[in-house]
């Protein structure tokens, strides 16, 4: 091996591992993807229409990853959060719609996390799920007050690493058909009576809520005080971060679909609830597996519960131009209306599962108003200075704001005849 060589490869291991330290971040987003509503909308997806709405999970994570690099991109250059920057640069009937509208956002999605991890307790130890759902919220309150971001990181890495392991136990078990999968990933089909699930899906994998999480998680570290050359170093290895988190969180969504393709779909049967997929399981594959996956979802609810407690309270405190803070009254009040209000909604359902699959369709009704603005922020010099986005990048979040409204209007004509 010649000096030359020794160096290079010296060089890439240290890289590597300097790449390790900056993991964090996008796990801690991609929780909130691989969360209840994605188990909801998922397992919906595969028990209709087999492995032929894959390729939605496809383009959800590469828009994904598109839109959470830029909301990273804005916490990085701006040290400021999207609802504090949009609070600062936005005038205020845009301010009131974009912050109001992602709220009630949080609010949908902590509903879908808290009566997840209330239903994989039920499944687990028969507990009523109201009752799963208040300890849930309480889990959820007291992982905040823990007032550290690094510490949180750390659990949340571990629970996608218990989910994603659940998942590719049930696969294991199950007979898949990997020529439909490749097929589903990257062909796009919408079967008959489809779209509500593929707005669903969409709207469980780019969710608001995480647009905002990411740039309040990212801005904490305050890096745009460290100068430039911080600056563009964190830019770079932030997009690694996000693409191997959205990476880990495509894997797990598929894995979702094909499981419930393979079992339930290549059965005729059809889930409408999710202990429904339990006592599924159970005769095919036995107690072992029914105990997978409620674990998973457990886990999944638990840890999701706790970003949208967090983006809700970041969203509330950006309409004061502050950051996230639990000892802040405004964070705690963001946090409060978050919880409160999902436990309040979680009461008035009577099926679990049509609320769950709704709020994710509420989700994807809200995403422009969260999207457009982003956009409108980072492609400004007045924002982002020399960081502001060039031609292409400008170009390629508009398309993709495009492809979102444009699906919003399919939805809206879908659901109006």
């Amino acid at each position: 091996m010649n000096w030359f060589s020794h160096i290079g490869k010296q060089a890439s291991r240290l890289a590597s591992l300097e790449l390790f330290r900056y993991l964090g971040p996008g796990f801690f987003v991609t929780v909130g993807f691989i969360d209840p509503g994605n188990w909801v909308t998922n397992v919906a997806a595969g028990s209709q229409f087999g492995y032929k709405l894959l390729w939605v999970v496809s383009l959800s994570t590469i828009i994904l990853i598109i839109v959470q690099h830029n909301a990273a991109h804005l916490g990085i250059v701006t040290g400021l959060c999207l609802s504090e920057a949009a609070s600062k640069f936005f005038k205020p009937w845009l301010r009131v719609l974009m912050l109001g509208s992602a709220m009630i956002a949080c609010i949908a999605t902590a509903l879908a996390e808290l009566l997840g991890a209330a239903i994989g307790l039920n499944m687990l130890t028969g507990l009523p799920l109201v009752i799963g759902a208040v300890l849930s919220a309480v889990f959820s309150a007291w992982m905040l007050f823990s007032k550290n971001y690094q510490r949180l990181e750390k659990w949340i890495m571990g629970f996608v690493s218990v989910i994603g392991a659940a998942f590719i136990f049930e696969i294991w078990l199950a007979d898949v058909s990997w020529a439909q999968t490749m097929t589903g990933w990257v062909t796009p089909t919408v079967p008959l009576g489809s779209l509500t699930v593929i707005m669903g899906v969409l709207g469980a994998v780019v969710m608001p809520h995480n647009i905002f999480l990411h740039s309040e998680v990212i801005q904490s570290r305050q890096w745009n005080a460290q100068g430039d050359d911080v600056i563009q170093k964190q830019l770079k290895y932030e997009f690694m971060d996000t693409l191997t988190g959205m990476g880990a969180g495509w894997a797990i969504n598929s894995a979702m679909i094909i499981m419930a393709a393979a079992v339930f779909y290549k059965h005729g049967i059809v889930v409408n609830e999710l202990p429904q997929v339990t006592l599924t399981l159970e005769p095919i594959f036995g107690k072992t597996s029914a105990a997978v996956f409620a674990l998973g979802l457990l886990f999944a609810g638990l840890s999701s519960s706790v970003t949208a407690a967090m983006a809700g309270g970041s969203v509330f405190a950006g309409i004061f131009i502050e950051p996230f803070d639990i000892n802040d009254p405004h964070s705690r009040i963001g946090l409060g209306i978050t919880l409160v209000g999902a436990l309040a909604a979680i009461m008035l359902l009577s099926d679990p599962f049509k609320g769950i699959l709704w709020s994710q369709v509420a989700l994807s009704l809200q995403l422009p108003l969260t999207i457009i603005p982003l956009i409108l922020l980072t492609s400004s010099q007045k924002v982002m200075g020399v960081y502001a986005n060039r031609r292409f990048g400008r170009a390629v979040l508009w398309t993709v704001g495009l492809i979102v409204i444009g699906l919003n209007i399919a939805l809206l004509v879908d659901l109006a005849r």
